[in-house]
């Protein structure tokens, strides 16, 4: 015992001179980098507004990004200085620098209160908040025609920071009315999703003409802003109710989907970009797939880094020798100039240094540390600091351009530092060197999956990441007792609104009401949160307000002016996909509870006893993979996701109103009804649709007398049609006007599921889908476009998000007078192709631009190869709905149902679909031609194609659609597609050949034909024989064809009849 108590003395002594020159040592450390922070950051950060410049040389512009990011910087030596008991006020001054900071942007930006207010309605540049102001007094100082202030990322990035700062102890925000402010900045990156916005690099496309994108960065820091904020309180620990902010679940989700689609591109024109670093990464982390981060990072490392750091992207003209700094954009074809010259940014070096402290990667910390060290220089102070790029000089950009790599670039000299650049090193080292934890740089923890984070304690809800076993809850509420009753006799137990009080059943339009009194401020003109749908994620909470209790059911319950609702099996379809979606996406704690409506005129619909089939299969626990669990909403409520919307206490304004328009019940003196079989059920009408457009031109006195003889609903709605046009719809016919009567027979047919009389009507009251924007927006984001329009007429094309009004002003200029029904009809597709494509992104594979038009003539086809007596307007929405499907997946039906070559070539020409790398191939042919290549009269030239666009730019592919869309036979679009292809695979397998003259489509096939004719001895040359044949044949004549253009009639045996591969 003796001998161990001075060892163990010795010890304890060792053990405490350590820990005393360990804690000297990150004193010594930290206060060289506080020395650093001075002279490089806080030196240069306005002491009135609190902005930081871009370039410290710059004492006149503040940039937003640039100034949260060196706020970032100081923060992050805060959070280090917090482990020292002494740090002589150091901390807090670090501390306060960066409540200036954030507090000094949201200064600048409470002054543009009105342009929030105007950009929730409308989302374009003019109404952007701006990103750069006057450093000294926070005024505007480059208006919206001298720069492009919409920067989505800008704002997302803000937020973000905000409430990293918050949760670490920092009180950043003061006063109501800034919550309120705070708040609308959630409503404004909301719809990142569809907003085209110019980017970090605040260019917009690559071709950096002037034209916003929509980029994934913008989308990802969204998505991750939205997530870190809500539910957030910004007066932190000393919060009170109404000092928390709401975020809407389904706006969060659909940034995150779309964000993921667009994966690992950054927007249409950019195949890949370093800032997509920040968004996967430190500091957004807005992907936790593996897979995603993987292939986003390894295509970036892959594509654009270089000796002195990454490249933004693919020709980017910043700051190179060839690029004329007296112009704000470049010309057309200008940036093919900057190929392989484009210059290296070393931030991103760091930013992979960051990536691999929080990924704990210490091999890519030790590369990068390595690869960055070269280009790190020294100031008159000693300090380090990074050259904000390397460009390429001018005597190297030739060699350079034939061997990308291979010089020696030298730092842009600009004066002053680029404190992005120092603000992140900075924090990279405090991170190397363990005097900053990730934890204390990321207090949300991003950096984990949700389902790893500290959980929330609280009233709100908060991102949990998907269960594993995950359970929608149902609650089956009944209009009355007597459809109770009867359903009580099929085995399947629903609750009526009497038996669920003192919880209230609402629609969502009712929710939508409350909600917009979140975020009102009369003070600052803004009106809180916008008109906009609450969608399935949104429903599927359970909401306390104003002390009661609150379930919604869904949109898809909803009675609409649009007749989609009329249809049982439709709405059975929307059910099973309601499910799906909400067990697909939820990502809040708390099981999501579904409320689903039975009404007593569903009793009445034929199709009703496929409803009672899938509650049966509900009542087992399943929906199509989904676990679901039906029981009495009392029982279920303490297991569901139960959002508080404290805000409505401090209001004064009267929710009892809401309370009064909750879903009533039916009262019934007779509650009798046993089966079905007791209930009389509507009747179909089965009228012939004839076609009266003789009467269009007649006088009106001849149109009423037509119209009191006869009783055919569809003659009746054309009859009206017409003097709608001809007179108006206020006109009177007997004692009710014109759109009086078209009222009627609209709710007539629909009660008779009449459908082309309904979709008839509908078209002539100038009926829209229902909150459709979200449909064309999910095309779009998926890098396909739609087109709307009659065949043979002219087509509007949807290529960035539209409003309502614009969708329906589209619809009834563009295809109403050429096709009254399609005026609808094309909204149907329209909805169902946006629904598909979110659920089997599949189904639309080698189909760049969706024409619905062409859509509704390929389900005419079906329809008429199918033997269908049935009309393609007279057919219901579900039915349509599978038809479409039916079309869309050709590939898995045709061999089995036995289509011709012909009906197959047809199908696909109408859907406009292409092979895999059907538009690379197409881009090999062009640079083998030098004439270009033409069909139908339209030529695609070789330059300034090349020069203009890159291979896998999507402007180029819809510039091969654009030339394809003026052929106007499916089938033979279709022949010319499979030309292409084996023009590309000829001239990949012979790269000693070329084009010498324009290649010439028509003429190839025409040529096809006529060696098919003479094989065949036939005299009467047409191309259509060549629809018939299947495509090896077709494939072979076409080859030849090719082959003795090339060679202008000597003989070469080039083997491609042989191995050419399969074209389909």
């Amino acid at each position: 015992m003796n001998n161990r108590r001075p060892s163990s003395t010795i010890e304890d002594s060792l053990e405490q001179f350590l820990k005393i020159n360990n804690y000297e040592d990150t004193v010594k450390q930290l206060d060289s980098y506080y020395g650093m922070v001075k002279r490089q950051l806080l030196r240069y950060q306005s002491p009135i507004t609190g902005l930081f410049p871009k370039l410290s040389s710059n004492q006149e512009i503040g940039s937003v990004r640039d100034s949260v990011y060196c706020a970032s910087a100081v923060w992050g030596l805060y959070q280090s200085y917090r482990r020292i008991d002494d740090d002589r006020g150091k901390s807090y001054e670090l501390g306060q620098s960066t409540v200036k900071c954030m507090r000094g942007i949201l200064s600048c930006w409470i002054k543009q209160a009105q342009r929030v207010e105007l950009f929730k309605k409308n989302q374009c540049s003019q109404h952007a908040l701006h990103v750069k102001f006057n450093i000294t007094t926070g005024d505007v100082v480059l208006g919206d025609d001298e720069y492009n202030h919409l920067q989505i990322d800008v704002v997302s990035i803000y937020l973000l920071y905000l409430v990293q700062m918050i949760t670490s102890g920092l009180q950043i925000i003061y006063t109501q009315d800034e919550v309120a402010f705070v708040q609308n900045l959630v409503y404004y990156v909301e719809r990142a999703y569809r907003t085209p916005d110019y980017g970090i690099w605040e260019r917009g496309s690559k071709a950096n003409d002037g034209t916003p994108e929509v980029h994934a960065s913008s989308i990802g820091m969204a998505k991750a802003a939205l997530e870190a904020i809500n539910g957030c309180n910004l007066f932190g620990d000393k919060g009170a109710s109404w000092s928390v902010i709401y975020v809407d679940i389904d706006a969060h989700n659909r940034n995150r989907s779309i964000f993921e689609t667009m994966l690992p591109r950054e927007s249409s024109s950019k195949e890949i970009d370093a800032t997509l670093l920040t968004t996967i990464s430190y500091p957004a982390f807005a992907t936790h797939e593996d897979d995603l981060y993987a292939a986003t990072k390894q295509n970036i490392i892959n594509k654009l880094r270089g000796r002195y750091g990454f490249k933004r992207y693919s020709r980017d003209g910043y700051k190179t020798v060839l690029e004329n700094k007296n112009k704000r954009y470049y010309n057309r074809g200008e940036i093919k100039n900057f190929e392989n010259i484009e210059c290296e940014w070393p931030i991103f070096y760091i930013f992979m240094i960051i990536d691999g402290v929080f990924r704990s990667l210490p091999e890519q910390i030790v590369e990068y540390q390595e690869l960055l060290k070269p280009l790190i220089f020294t100031d008159q102070n000693g300090d380090p600091f990074i050259s904000k790029c390397f460009y390429v000089p001018e005597e190297n950009v030739v060699k350079e351009k034939a061997k990308p790599g291979s010089t020696n670039r030298q730092p842009y000299a600009e004066p002053g530092l680029y404190l992005w650049n120092q603000a992140i090193f900075i924090l990279a080292q405090l991170l190397t060197e363990g005097l900053l934890h990730v934890n204390e740089l990321d207090p949300i923890r991003r950096y984990l999956p949700s389902y790893n984070r500290p959980r929330k304690a609280g009233r709100y809800s908060a991102f949990q990441g998907t269960a594993t076993d995950l359970v929608v809850q149902i609650v089956l509420i009944a209009e009355s007792m007597r459809l109770q009753a009867m359903m009580a006799t099929y085995g399947i137990q629903t609750q009526t609104p009497h038996e669920v009080e003192p919880v209230q059943i609402w629609s969502s339009t009712q929710l939508v009401k409350v909600y917009e009194h979140l975020g009102v401020n009369h003070k600052l003109n803004l009106q809180g949160r916008p008109v906009r749908p609450i969608g399935s994620l949104g429903t599927s909470k359970i909401y306390r307000i104003c002390g009661s209790t609150v379930l919604c059911y869904p949109l898809i319950f909803e009675v609409s002016d649009f007749y989609l609702y009329r249809d049982m099996e439709l709405l059975i379809d929307d059910v099973k996909t309601e499910l799906q979606f909400v067990g697909r996406y939820w990502r809040l704690s708390g099981r999501p509870t579904v409320c689903l409506l039975m009404k007593e005129e569903h009793m009445r619909d034929p199709q009703f006893k496929k409803m009672l089939d899938l509650l049966a299969m509900l009542k087992k626990g399943y929906c199509e993979g989904i676990k679901v669990r039906i029981g009495r909403l009392q029982n279920l409520i303490s297991s569901s996701c139960v959002e508080h919307l404290d805000f409505t206490n401090i209001l004064d304004v009267d929710f009892s109103e809401e309370s009064a328009h909750q879903f009533k019940q039916l009262e019934h003196d007779y509650i009798g009804y046993q089966s079905l079989t007791d209930i009389h059920t509507v009747s179909h009408c089965n009228e012939e649709l004839l076609d009266y457009s003789h009467f269009a031109k007649k006088p009106t006195c001849d149109i009423i007398a037509e119209l009191q003889k006869t009783t055919n609903i569809y003659i009746q709605c054309q009859l009206y049609g017409f003097l709608l046009k001809n007179e108006s719809k206020l006109y009177k016919v007997g004692d009710a006007t014109v759109e009086e009567r078209l009222q009627q027979i609209y709710y007539q047919a629909g009660c008779v599921k009449h459908w082309a009389a309904v979709r008839y009507t509908s078209s002539l009251l100038r009926h829209n889908v229902y909150s459709i924007s979200p449909f064309i927006t999910a095309v779009l984001v998926h890098g396909k476009q739609l087109t709307v329009g009659v065949v043979g007429q002219t087509e509007t094309v949807f290529d960035k998000p539209m409003t309502p009004a614009e969708i329906q002003s589209v619809m009834y200029t563009t295809v109403q007078p050429h096709d009254v029904i399609q005026a609808v009809l094309q909204q149907e597709v329209i909805l169902y192709c946006g629904r598909l494509i979110s659920t089997d992104p599949e189904l639309f594979r080698g189909i760049l631009k969706i024409r619905i038009g062409w859509v509704l003539e390929a389900i005419k086809l079906y329809l008429q190869f199918s033997g269908s007596k049935k009309q393609l307007e007279d057919n219901s929405p579900y039915e349509l709905r599978k038809l479409l499907l039916k079309v869309l997946s050709i590939n898995e039906w045709a061999t089995k149902e036995k289509l011709t070559t012909y009906q197959r070539r047809q199908l696909e020409g109408c859907l406009c679909r292409v092979p895999k790398h059907f538009y690379n191939d197409v881009w090999d042919v062009i640079t083998r031609t030098p004439h270009g290549i033409r069909v139908m009269g339209n030529l695609i030239p070789q330059q300034p194609t090349l020069s203009n666009m890159t291979k896998s730019e999507i402007t180029f592919s819809l510039l091969v659609e654009e030339m394809l869309n003026h052929i106007q036979k499916p089938a033979y679009r279709q022949l010319v597609v499979e030309l292409l292809s084996i023009v590309s695979t000829i001239l990949c397998r012979n790269p000693e050949l070329s084009f010498n003259q324009p290649l010439d489509l028509e003429q190839l096939v025409k040529d096809a034909a006529t060696t098919y004719c003479n094989d065949f001895n036939i005299s009467d040359v047409k191309i259509s024989y060549l629809f018939d044949i299947n495509y090896t044949q077709s494939m072979g004549y076409l080859a030849r064809a090719v082959v003795n253009n090339i060679l202008n009639g000597q003989q070469k045996d080039l083997s491609v009849e042989n191995d050419l591969c399969h074209v389909q």
